[in-house]
């Protein structure tokens, strides 16, 4: 599927099965699967794997276009189909092949994968993760119970980062089928935004896997690595609820007389929307200059070692950071553009700025970001800008 194609399928979806269905969207009490079975129609699934593993091999920076537009549409449903990434980058360069072969081929499919690393006692200080692994001749048993999970309710596979049970300070990454006995689903939080996804907590009593599962290196270590491509993604779904709150909020000006004229003639009015652009494109060129970047180690033969060498890249903090901050600004004005009417279930903006909320709380909160960046990227004075 060249760029063209994979593009009208992507609009051809959205308009389908997105378009004009936001109370549907924000009312759901389950994930809609149907939903998610008609995407992978469209021969998208899992679009940044490999085409060896079925994908179509679509780079970070074509991602971001790809999210951008499902997010215009719907956050909730972006967020889904793209979080996948963080488990298959663990997998695709820390894996076995075999592993490789097994579970990454089948996401293509309409398969979901998930990562289970947040626990209550250990969210923003993974460090105090008290899942743990211990090794039983040829197998891994896991014990433990994970805080917030998405897909994982119905992932084909899981990434589950425990403590090793004989070395209380390592940390292993380990591959477990979504059905292995042993897991179980504890609930869907209900969460005031992105109501198309679901996110779970979720219990690991004797999960027994093959040794091979573990993937290669510190698991703390792999799920840094793994967060730079998500955290990206995440920032980009600002970016599509920004351009999707400027058009609501222009179609509303034009909608709204005041004084005689349309509210979009307003000059209050006008210079906000003025500042909404300005802030948009500096949103798109800050999550295509991260994408570029996280690209050009994964072009790299020696990608895994790189990143592995890297760690969590200043290029991904910084843009789901900045994208989180700005896509917050954007949608508390525009809720107040709408006066009492964006207080209220009627008006989308609404949904959009519970959408918007959890870009600057999910996979690090600003604060947590803050003192990431300045310990990896101010106090070692090589790496500051």
């Amino acid at each position: 599927m060249n760029r063209p194609e994979h593009l009208r399928a992507l609009q051809g979806f959205v308009r389908r099965e997105l378009a004009g269905k936001d109370a549907y969207l924000d009312s759901l009490a389950e994930a809609p699967l149907p939903l998610y079975e008609r995407f992978a129609r469209t021969g998208l699934s899992g679009w940044w794997l490999p085409e060896e593993y079925g994908g179509l091999g679509l780079g970070l920076e074509e991602s971001v276009r790809i999210v951008s537009d499902l997010a215009y549409a719907d956050a909730g449903v972006a967020f889904t189909l793209f979080i996948p990434v963080l488990t298959t980058s663990m997998v695709q360069w820390y894996g076995g092949e075999e592993l490789r072969k097994e579970h990454l081929g089948g996401l293509s499919a309409g398969g979901f994968a998930a990562t289970l690393g947040s626990e209550h006692a250990a969210g923003s200080e993974l460090a105090r993760i008290g899942t743990t692994a211990r090794r039983e001749g040829d197998m891994i048993v896991l014990d433990g119970q994970k805080a917030f999970s998405t897909n994982t309710g119905f992932a084909k596979f899981l990434v589950v980062i425990a403590r090793a049970e004989d070395d209380p300070s390592g940390y292993l990454a380990v591959l477990v089928p979504g059905d292995a006995p042993g897991v179980t689903v504890d609930k869907r939080w209900d969460v005031i935004g992105l109501r198309s996804s679901a996110t779970y907590q979720v219990s690991l009593s004797g999960v027994r896997v093959p040794a091979g599962n573990v993937l290669r290196g510190n698991g703390l270590r792999l799920l840094e690595i793994g967060l730079n491509a998500s955290r990206v993604l995440i920032a980009t779904t600002a970016l599509g609820i920004a351009r999707r709150i400027r058009d609501v909020c222009m179609e509303y000006g034009k909608s709204k007389s005041v004084k005689g004229a349309p509210l979009s003639a307003n000059a209050v009015f006008a210079g906000r929307l003025g500042q909404f652009e300005m802030q948009i494109e500096v949103m798109t060129n800050q999550c295509l200059a991260a994408a570029r970047a996280y690209d050009a180690i994964a072009a790299r033969p020696d990608a895994g070692e790189e990143f592995m060498r890297v760690g969590t890249l200043k290029s991904a903090l910084t843009t789901k950071m900045f994208c989180g901050q700005t896509g917050w600004q954007i949608a508390s004005t525009a809720s107040e553009m709408f006066g009492g009417l964006g207080y209220t279930h009627d008006a989308v903006i609404g949904k959009l700025l519970r959408d918007m909320r959890y870009v600057s709380i999910v996979e690090g909160g600003d604060d947590v970001l803050r003192d990431l960046v300045f310990s990896r990227y101010v106090v070692p004075v090589s790496k500051r800008s």
